[in-house]
This record gives C-alpha cells, sequence and structure tokens, in this order.
C-alpha cells in the first residue's frame, strides 16, 4: 500500500495497513535550539519517520513580494515592511516565535485594493512556480505520496481580508462597508479559481486547503451568521469549481476556539479541518460524535501534554486511539512545539504514536 493509498483510504474510512503518520508539527526555533543541546542533530534525526505527504503551501502568496524596507531599529526590535506589504514591528531576539505589533497594512482604499490585485495576484504560474511550472505540476501525476495545496495566509476570506486591512478594520468593514468586504472576497476566489484551473490541467491534488485563523481562546473573531451569509457562498464557488475538476478533499486551517463556525464550513463543502488547538476547548472526541463521519480531522493532540512528560503523553495518545482507529482522523500535535517540550519528551511522544499507528502494544 502506497502512503497516498493509505491517506485515501483513512479519509474514507476504510481499512489500511497502519495509520497515516501526519508529521510531526515543526518546533519553535528556540526549541530546536534546546533540543540542540540535549542530543538532537537536524542532519541526522533517527526519530522522525519519512515526511508523509507532498505539500505545497507558498504559491499564492504575493507575487513579486514586497522588498523587505526597514524604516525603524533600535536595540530590542524593527520596524519594516515585510514580503506582504505589511508594516510590522519585530523583536530581535525571538522573531519567529514572539508576536509582531502589526502597524500598518497595504490596503486601505478601494485603488489600493485595486492596485494590489493588479500588481501582486496574478495567476501567473511561471513566475510562482517556475518557467518549467508545467513539466514540474505533470511530474506528480504517477506520485505515491498525496499532494496537498494549501493556500495558505491567502487562500481565505477571512484570512486573506485581514492581510489587505488589519483585522480591527476586517471587523468593522463588516458593519460600515460591506460591499468593500465582498469585493475583497470575489477577487480571491477569482484568483483562487484562476490559479487552481491551470494547476489542474497538468496534475490531480488530492485535498486543497484553505486558511483562516479567524478564531482566539473563547470563539471566532467573525460571527456564524455573518460567516454564513458572506464567507460560505464564495467557499462554495471555489468548493464547486474543484470538485467539478475532480478535486474531492477541502481542508481548512483555523486555530483558536472554531466550534461555531463549523457547521458553516460543512454547509460549504469543506470536509477536513485542523488543527483543533486543546488549549482553546477544541476536543476532536467531542466533535467526532457531534459531526459524524461527514468531517475529517487532522491533528488535535495537546502539545502541552509533550511538555508534562511521558505518563500525560501516554494519556493523550489514548485518548485519540478510538479516532485513529475509526478512521477519517490523522494524529498529530494541534500546533508547533514550544521550547518547554524536551527533545526526550519528544522522542517519546513520537514513539508511542507510532506505535499506535502500527498497531503495536
Amino acid at each position: 500500500m502506497t502512503t497516498r493509498e493509505r491517506f485515501l483510504r483513512v479519509l474514507n474510512y476504510q481499512p489500511v495497513d497502519k495509520g497515516f503518520y501526519g508529521g510531526w508539527g515543526g518546533a519553535w526555533p528556540e526549541t530546536l535550539e534546546r533540543w540542540k543541546t540535549e542530543g538532537y542533530d537536524p542532519e541526522d534525526e533517527p526519530a522522525t519517520p519519512e515526511v508523509p505527504w507532498t505539500w505545497y503551501s507558498g504559491w499564492f502568496f504575493p507575487n513579486p513580494p514586497f522588498e523587505r524596507q526597514v524604516l525603524e531599529e533600535d536595540n530590542r526590535t524593527v520596524l519594516y515592511i515585510n514580503h506582504e506589504g505589511i508594516l510590522m514591528r519585530e523583536r530581535k531576539d525571538y522573531p519567529y516565535s514572539s508576536m509582531p505589533q502589526f502597524v500598518r497594512f497595504p490596503v486601505e482604499t478601494r485603488e489600493d485594493l485595486r492596485r494590489f490585485l493588479a500588481e501582486r495576484m496574478q495567476p501567473d504560474l511561471a513566475a510562482r512556480l517556475g518557467e518549467d511550472y508545467a513539466s514540474f505540476l505533470a511530474g506528480f501525476r504517477e506520485r505515491e505520496k498525496p499532494l496537498i495545496v494549501i493556500a495558505d495566509r491567502w487562500g481565505g476570506f477571512f484570512g486573506g481580508l485581514r492581510n489587505f486591512v488589519g483585522v480591527q478594520r476586517l471587523c468593522l468593514l463588516f458593519y460600515d462597508d460591506p460591499a468593500f468586504v465582498e469585493e475583497m472576497m470575489d477577487a480571491i476566489a477569482d484568483f483562487l479559481i484562476a490559479m487552481m484551473d491551470q494547476i489542474l490541467e497538468h496534475t490531480t491534488v488530492d485535498v486543497f486547503g484553505f486558511w483562516e485563523d479567524m478564531a482566539y481562546k473563547t470563539g471566532p473573531l467573525l460571527g456564524p451568521e455573518l460567516a454564513r451569509k458572506y464567507m460560505l457562498p464564495r467557499y462554495r464557488r471555489v468548493v464547486e469549481f474543484l470538485r467539478g475538476r475532480g478535486v474531492e478533499w477541502f481542508s481548512l486551517d483555523s486555530d483558536g476556539d472554531i466550534s461555531s463556525l463549523i457547521p458553516v464550513w460543512l454547509d460549504s463543502g469543506i470536509n477536513i479541518l485542523y488543527p483543533f488547538e486543546v488549549q482553546c476547548g477544541m476536543d476532536v472526541v467531542q466533535v467526532r460524535r457531534q459531526y459524524g463521519r461527514d468531517l475529517r480531522m487532522w491533528f488535535g493532540m495537546d502539545k502541552r501534554a509533550l511538555a508534562r512528560g511521558p505518563a500525560t503523553i501516554d494519556v493523550e495518545i489514548e485518548r485519540v486511539r478510538p479516532l485513529v482507529e475509526e478512521g477519517g482522523y490523522i494524529a498529530g500535535v494541534d500546533h508547533s512545539l514550544p521550547p518547554d517540550v524536551s527533545y526526550a519528551n519528544y522522542r517519546y511522544y513520537l514513539s508511542q504514536l507510532m506505535k499506535l499507528l502500527e498497531g503495536t502494544p
């Protein structure tokens, strides 16, 4: 059984020779620095199995990217325009695992939006994937691993818009200027369809993924009523187009408490959600009870368990065992690993997870 066959059978609740391993979730840079002092060698990592899928998530960003432009700098922080055109202030000591301050966003007016779209959001595969994109994509037709294409930070109808105008302004625009919101949403839907239309000329795709990150610890940044009114029609438009071209699986990535948005996403045709952040109250076992087999789930194992040690890791492994055995679920931690996770605990987690997936005690 190839890795791709195993993956598709898990999604379809069919018997497999062993469970599908969904990758290790990554780690903060500080975590990797800690691990290096505890025996981790990034050039020779015996504990990590082979990457299970071919996953692309960088094709949909603004292109050409904005040139990094530093406006201010002191001993602690740097204020600069990033590759997405966002003016942000960032710590120098932990630039990747600390939260930046977002100062200004690239779109303030409709004219800004239209210029941004014309200059940075054209579906030019040669510019985005390389001049030989046709041969590159055709190489995936006969594949043994699943091909997953994630539109990432520019592939959503809240997440993408917040990159244009920022979270606070976006939330107000739903009330102050909903026509502007719809113009941005339609532009993203047009872009996703145009990109995928060309990609699917050369290969099939196993999963197409949206990205939102539109919730925090106690709920979403946009209520389900507005999500249903504005976002659902655009999801459906993209999903129905891609389904007509042979794509069967549609994922969506959002951290936080997404419980009130799950019905909206299911009604949109999205059938995979992740990562189910446990510290925000998301419980994959409870979600399966509530929504049954219509919803497939990835990850949802509490990363905090890995900091607490083997006994807690064992409890977390047992918590998701019924889902692994039933299918429609790919086990993995609910986010990248912070530096309170020791290398020994990570190794133990991975060894126990492999036993679960292989059906061994």
